[in-house]
C-alpha cells in the first residue's frame, strides 16, 4: 500500500528500507505517523514520519523522501512516499503476528506460530487454516477468530487504500467494510454520495471530494440530487421536519455554486422517485424527507385514534379514589393535581407537563397507585436509560427505556413490537417525552395497543428533542388532547435553589446565588471567571478537590459537567481532556479517533447501536482493556459491553457533556461554564435544561454576562414541523364522521 506528495522541485528524494521495528505514533483520522525503523545500512534505529492507512509492527517499509532534523525529535527521515509490505523475515514475522493486528494473536502466540510454520505462517492462515489446530492451545474457537480477523483487516486495509488515494481519512474505513462489506470499493465508484447517507460521521463534503476525484461533474444531476437530502438532513439534524422548498433551494445552490434550475429539477426527481416529498402549509410549500413526512402523519393518525374511546379503568366516584390515594400515600393533591388526576383515569391520550418541584413525580405515583388496585397493567417506560431508572426508582414499577421495551431485533434490523404485534398493557405512562423526536414517536405508537390509555409526562419548557420534532410541544398546541399543566412548586421544593433559579430563568428574571463571603448554606452557586482559561482551572479544582472534601461528591460518579458546546476551551472536548488528566492519568490504555481510553474512564455511547443494546446518550465506565483481543468493555449498569477497537468512534469521555446530551439525565451534583465563548449556543432553554439536571447541588462559572445574555435570550428560531396542523386536520375530519345524536 502506498501514500505519498510530488516531488520538491526538481531535488532527488532519498530512499530507505527496512523493518518497522515500532509504530509510536499514528492518527487514525489522517494517517500521519512516526515509525521506529531498523533500516539497511544503519546501526541504530531510525526515526521516520510520513503518511500511511496503516501500519504494524513488523512490517517491512520502502520509502522515500529526505533527511531532516527537528528541533526537538532530532534526525528524522521525512518520507514524500511510502509503502509497506508484508515481512518476509522470521523476526519480522513474529513481530507483525505479535502487534495485535489479528485477534487472537498477541506476542505468545505469534512467537509458537512462527516456531511451529516458519515463513509459511500467513500461508497458513489464509489457505489451509485448520492446520493452526496442530499448534498447542489453538482450538476451533480461537482459529475461526483468527482466520476472520485476518480476512477483515485485509478487505478494510483494500478500502483504506482506496479512500486514502481520494485524500479522506482513515477512521471510517471499518464503518463502511461493516456497511458494504466486500462490495464497499465498487460502491464507492457508483455512487460516492452513498456514504454520505449510509455512514455515520461521513459528510457530503467528504462524499464530494471522491465524486470529484472520480471525474463528476459539479452541475451533475446525481450531484444535485445528493446535495439536496443532504441539506435536507441537516436540517433534520437541526429538528426540523421539512422545510420551505424556496429557501431549500436557495441553500443547495449556495452550497453546492451551481444554478437553481438545476436543483428544481433534482427536487422534482427525488420527489417523482419518492425519496421527497411536498405539502402546502398556510400557503408556503415545504419539502420533506419521505421518512419525516410519513413519520409525522402516522404519528397525527395514530394520536387521533388512541384518544378515541372509553378508558380501560371504570371509576365512577372519583371523590373516593382521590381521598383513597392521599390515604395510601399519606399526601395532599394540589387542586391542579387533582384535575390531572381525575382526567388521567377517563382520557385515554392526555398530557401532564410542568417544571421542577410542582409535583409531576408526586402525581404519576398517585395514578399508577389507583390503577393498579384496578388490576390493570400499568407500562413505564422513557426514552433514556437513566430516565427510565429515575422513573423505576420513584415509582417502585420496573420501568424500560423505549428502545429496549420494542426490542429490536438485530437480525431482522426491526422491532419486535409494532402495529402487527403489538405490547401488553392497560395503561402506558411515557416519562420525559420532551426528548421523544418524530421517528421515536411513530415507532412507539405503533406498538401501543389501540385499546391502551396513554399519559404523556414532560417539561415543555426544557430543549427539544435531539432529532427532528417538536412532539410534546405540537401535541399540547394543537389543542386535540387534554393537557393539564401543573405550576405550583410545593414548599419543600420551594426551598431548592436549584428549583427556584429554575423557574425564575424559565420566567425571563436572572438566578439569585449567595453574594461573596455569604456563609448560608445552599445548593445552588455562581463562581466567577472572566476568562475561559481561569474558568477552566476552577472546574477541575471543583470537580477533583472543593465538590469531594466539602460535599462528599465521588469525583467520576457523582458529578456531571454540563457545557453548550464541543468546541472551545469551556467546550466538552477540552474539558474531558483536562479532566481526565486530573482524574484518571495513568494505567493502561488505547488511542482512537482522538480519545484516549483508560479502564475507569467514564464514557458516553454517541449513537444508537441496536445490535449491543446502547442508545445515544448512555454513561458507562470503562472496564477493561484488552490489547490481545484489540477490544475494550464498558459497563453500563448491570450490562457489560465489548466495543472492538475500530469501533470506539461511537464512544467518547463524558467526564463533560453538552447540555443537550444531558436531556432526560439526573445527576447529584452538575458544574455549568456559562461564558461568551458560547454566545451562538446562550439561550434561556438550554440553561433552565441544564440547571434542572442537578438533584443536590448546581455550580455555574463563568460571567454574569453570558448567563443574562442566556436568559434574555428566547430561541428565535422555531423548528419547522407540521405535526400540530396535522393533528388538528385528522381531529376534525374524524369528528365530522361521527354520527349525529338523532342518526339512527
Amino acid at each position: 500500500m502506498a501514500s505519498g506528495t510530488s516531488n520538491r522541485g526538481n531535488e532527488a528524494l532519498e530512499t530507505l528500507e527496512g523493518l518497522v521495528e515500532r509504530v509510536t505514533f499514528h492518527s487514525d483520522e489522517s494517517g500521519f505517523c512516526v515509525l521506529k525503523v531498523k533500516a539497511r545500512g544503519h546501526r541504530e534505529l531510525v526515526s521516520v514520519v510520513g503518511t500511511l492507512p496503516s501500519v504494524n509492527a513488523g512490517e517491512w517499509l520502502k520509502a522515500s523522501g529526505r533527511w531532516m532534523i527537528d528541533k526537538t525529535h532530532g534526525r528524522q527521515f521525512k518520507a514524500e512516499h511510502i509503502e509497506v509490505m508484508p515481512p518476509d523475515s522470521i523476526e519480522g514475522i513474529e513481530k507483525y503476528l505479535g502487534s495485535g493486528l489479528i485477534k487472537g494473536i498477541g506476542p505468545h502466540y505469534a512467537a509458537r506460530l512462527v516456531k511451529s510454520f516458519g515463513k509459511e505462517i500467513f500461508d497458513v492462515i489464509e489457505t489451509r487454516s485448520a492446520l493452526l489446530l496442530r499448534v498447542e492451545g489453538i482450538g476451533e474457537v480461537r482459529k475461526t477468530r483468527i482466520k476472520a480477523s485476518w480476512n477483515e483487516q485485509k478487505s478494510v486495509r483494500a478500502i483504506m487504500t482506496f479512500l486514502m488515494s481520494y485524500g479522506v481519512s482513515t477512521s471510517k474505513a471499518f464503518r463502511i467494510y461493516k456497511m458494504y462489506g466486500e462490495q464497499a470499493i465498487e460502491k464507492v465508484r457508483l455512487d460516492p454520495y452513498c456514504l454520505a447517507r449510509d455512514i455515520h460521521g461521513i459528510g457530503f463534503k467528504t462524499a464530494d471530494q471522491i465524486a470529484e476525484r472520480l471525474g463528476i461533474a459539479k452541475d451533475s444531476d446525481l450531484r444535485a440530487r445528493a446535495g439536496v437530502s443532504f441539506v435536507l438532513q441537516e436540517l433534520a439534524d437541526q429538528g426540523h421536519c421539512a422545510f420551505p422548498q424556496e429557501q431549500l433551494t436557495e441553500r443547495t445552490a449556495a452550497m453546492l455554486e451551481i444554478d437553481p434550475p438545476i436543483l428544481s429539477r433534482a427536487i422534482q426527481f427525488e420527489l417523482s422517485e419518492g425519496r421527497l416529498t411536498q405539502s402546502v402549509v398556510e400557503g408556503q410549500t415545504l419539502i420533506y424527507l419521505a421518512s419525516l413526512d410519513s413519520a409525522e402523519k402516522e404519528v397525527a393518525a395514530r394520536l387521533v385514534r388512541l384518544a378515541k374511546g372509553a378508558h380501560p379503568c371504570t371509576i365512577t366516584d372519583f371523590d373516593a379514589a382521590e381521598n383513597w390515594v392521599e390515604q395510601q400515600l399519606k399526601i395532599q393533591l394540589a387542586p391542579a393535581q387533582k384535575e390531572a388526576f381525575r382526567a388521567s383515569l377517563q382520557a385515554k391520550l392526555m398530557v401532564i407537563t410542568g417544571g421542577p418541584g410542582v409535583g409531576k413525580t408526586t402525581l404519576v405515583k398517585a395514578i399508577i397507585r389507583v390503577l393498579c388496585a384496578k388490576k390493570l397493567k400499568v407500562v413505564l417506560c422513557a426514552p433514556t436509560g437513566r430516565a427510565a431508572k429515575r422513573l423505576s426508582e420513584v415509582t417502585g414499577l420496573s420501568a424500560s427505556t423505549i428502545h429496549r421495551m420494542l426490542a429490536f431485533e438485530p437480525g431482522k434490523g426491526t422491532f419486535r413490537f409494532h402495529q402487527g404485534n403489538t405490547l401488553s398493557g392497560d395503561v402506558f405512562i411515557i416519562d420525559e417525552t420532551s426528548m421523544i423526536d418524530i421517528v421515536l414517536a411513530c415507532q412507539l405508537l405503533r406498538a401501543i395497543p389501540p385499546r391502551a390509555a396513554v399519559v404523556l409526562v414532560g417539561d415543555v419548557d426544557q430543549l427539544p428533542s435531539v432529532g427532528p420534532g417538536c412532539v410534546l410541544r405540537d401535541i399540547i398546541d394543537s389543542d386535540v388532547v387534554p393537557v393539564n399543566r401543573l405550576n405550583q412548586v410545593f414548599r419543600q421544593a420551594a426551598e431548592s435553589a436549584i428549583v427556584t433559579n429554575a423557574h425564575r430563568i424559565n420566567e425571563g428574571e436572572m438566578p439569585v446565588f449567595p453574594m461573596p463571603g455569604d456563609k448560608t448554606e445552599t445548593d445552588c452557586y455562581f463562581i466567577e471567571a472572566e476568562e475561559p482559561e481561569a474558568a477552566g482551572q476552577k472546574i477541575i479544582k471543583l470537580v477533583r478537590d472543593s465538590l469531594p472534601s466539602k460535599f462528599r461528591f465521588n469525583p467520576v460518579r457523582d458529578i456531571q459537567v454540563l457545557t453548550p458546546m464541543q468546541k472551545g476551551d469551556l467546550g466538552a472536548r477540552n474539558l474531558n481532556q483536562l479532566l481526565q488528566q486530573a482524574l484518571n492519568p495513568k494505567g493502561p490504555f488505547v488511542e482512537r479517533y482522538g480519545w484516549i481510553f483508560r479502564a475507569g474512564d467514564r464514557v458516553m455511547q454517541m449513537e444508537n447501536d441496536y445490535d449491543k443494546d446502547v442508545f445515544n446518550g448512555d454513561i458507562g465506565f470503562v472496564e477493561e482493556i484488552d490489547e490481545m483481543e484489540r477490544e475494550m468493555t464498558v459497563r453500563y449498569d448491570e450490562r457489560a459491553v465489548v466495543y472492538d477497537f475500530q469501533e470506539l468512534d461511537e464512544v467518547s469521555l463524558s467526564y463533560a457533556i453538552t447540555i443537550h446530551k444531558s436531556q432526560g439525565s439526573e445527576y447529584p451534583c452538575v458544574i455549568i461554564p456559562v461564558h461568551t465563548q458560547h454566545y451562538i449556543m446562550l439561550q434561556r432553554n438550554l440553561i433552565y435544561t441544564a440547571l434542572t439536571r442537578g438533584r443536590r447541588m448546581v455550580v455555574l462559572v463563568g460571567t454574569r454576562k453570558a448567563l443574562a445574555l442566556a436568559v434574555r435570550h428566547v430561541e428565535a428560531s422555531r423548528r419547522v414541523t407540521t405535526l400540530k396542523e396535522r393533528l388538528t386536520e385528522i381531529a376534525r375530519r374524524e369528528e365530522s364522521r361521527q354520527p349525529l345524536p338523532f342518526d339512527s
